[in-house]
């Protein structure tokens, strides 16, 4: 078994002629025993052998079992093992790690970065919970302790500690966002809201609500992707901004590619909308806008070229945001479904221009068309599998879970059969 004790103070081996073990030059000095012989492990001290012997045990066991780890690896700081271990060996997408590095700089690293891992217990996480809660919605909160709880497992890989403290205390609960049932539009709001959009964006909401793509989906569509003949639109891209608001071309969430049926009326629309506004060639790096410092990442990010369908009235991609600001929510605010809180002013190259400022309403943003299509599906006695699939959903039981209240008549038919059968 590895592992053995040393004690500082005296001689291994005894004096040949007195026959005992003499004194050290650190006699007196510092603790006396040391475990050592450990592979992989620092040598520790102690002061007394009883507790040499007992951690040499505990490291044993732990060994045998594979579950030993160091005390002194835990010694760094969350803030340091994030900065020079946790993030220089993550690979995010562009739009996902801008927004996941500012939630942990906010709020991980100020309340809890200076605590060593090995001290970050139940106590601590409690703290930082009622912290955390007291700063940021529910939604967000949940969405941080994930962040949290990815380093701490990340830590125990790196055998810097033996079990998550995220999911070690049962006294220790995340944060749970307050679950709501998604919200879908009757069309008379959908008319409304694509009426009071600019002629050339009405086309998104059709994309929409037509064929439950999202918003990154619509805006990256291209004209190859709207197969007539096989009546379905193939989506298989998004369009994407990094943190520097650089755009980029990726595959669809959780990367998965998926073929949606197009209706009569979609194609419609569609062939309506290219002939009065031709799409606009765009070429874009794909999966990160950042420059290839590698043979394979310039491989892996080489600039894809697609005919948009939707573009701006300048003839280029367009920014969610500004479309969100510009065009979204004042249509929404013309057609009733948002309220307008006051007005702000910005200047460009000495012009002043007046904008409306909206209230925060999330449930309404370009998604909710997306609900909408869901809902339209089901209520209609569509399969949950197929729905799934058009979604782009990993599973059946997600779209169940989104979405099972738009199934109002859900179980009828079987009830109906059972009671042919009892009556």
């Amino acid at each position: 078994m590895a592992g053995y004790i040393e004690d500082r103070w005296l001689r291994k081996r005894p004096d040949m002629k007195t026959g005992k073990r003499e004194r050290t030059a650190l006699w007196g000095k510092g603790m006396r025993y040391r475990v050592k012989g450990i592979p992989g492990v620092q040598d520790r001290s102690f002061h007394t052998s009883e507790d040499a012997k007992r951690w040499l045990a505990s490291a044993q066991a732990d060994i045998g079992r594979g579950e030993f780890v160091d005390p002194r690896d835990g010694e760094i700081t969350l803030a340091d093992y994030i900065e020079e271990h946790w993030w220089p060996s993550r690979t995010d997408e562009p739009s996902t790690a801008g927004p996941m590095h500012s939630r942990i700089r906010n709020h991980i690293i100020p309340l809890l970065g200076p605590l060593r891992l090995r001290d970050i217990d139940a106590s601590a996480l409690r703290s930082f919970k009622a912290e955390l809660l007291a700063r940021v919605e529910d939604s967000t909160a949940e969405v941080i302790w994930v962040h949290l709880s990815t380093v701490l497992n990340a830590a125990v890989d790196d055998k810097r500690l033996l079990k998550n403290p995220c999911k070690a205390h049962r006294t220790v609960k995340p944060p749970k966002r307050v679950k709501k049932k998604a919200k879908a539009w009757p069309r008379v709001t959908v008319d409304a809201v694509r009426e009071n959009l600019q002629e050339r964006y009405r086309f998104a909401v059709d994309l929409g609500l037509g064929a439950g793509l999202r918003q990154g989906e619509a805006f990256g569509l291209g004209e190859e992707d709207i197969d007539f003949e096989a009546e379905a639109i193939r989506v298989r891209r998004q369009l994407r901004w990094d943190s520097k608001g650089r755009p980029y071309f990726s595959l669809p969430k959780g990367g998965k590619t998926r073929d949606v049926p197009l209706s009569p009326g979609l194609a419609s629309r569609a062939r309506e909308h290219i002939h009065r506004f031709p799409p606009v060639e765009c070429t874009l790096p794909w999966r990160n806008p950042e420059e290839p410092t590698s043979p394979l990442e310039a491989r892996q990010r080489k600039p894809v070229t697609v005919r948009l369908v939707l573009s701006t009235a300048q003839g280029n991609r367009i920014n969610y945001r500004t479309w969100n600001e510009r065009s979204w929510k004042p249509a929404l605010a013309a057609a009733g479904a948002l309220k307008t809180t006051g007005q702000k002013t910005e200047t460009y190259g000495g012009r002043i221009r007046r904008y409306p400022v909206f209230e925060l309403s999330r449930e309404d943003m370009f998604h909710v068309l997306r609900h909408t299509y869901a809902s339209v599906q089901l209520e209609a006695g569509e399969s949950v599998v197929s729905l799934s699939e058009w979604l782009g959903h990993a599973s059946p039981k997600i779209t169940l879970d989104h979405y099972a209240h738009f199934m109002p008549q859900a179980g009828s038919k079987g009830t109906a059969a059972m009671d042919a059968w009892l009556s």
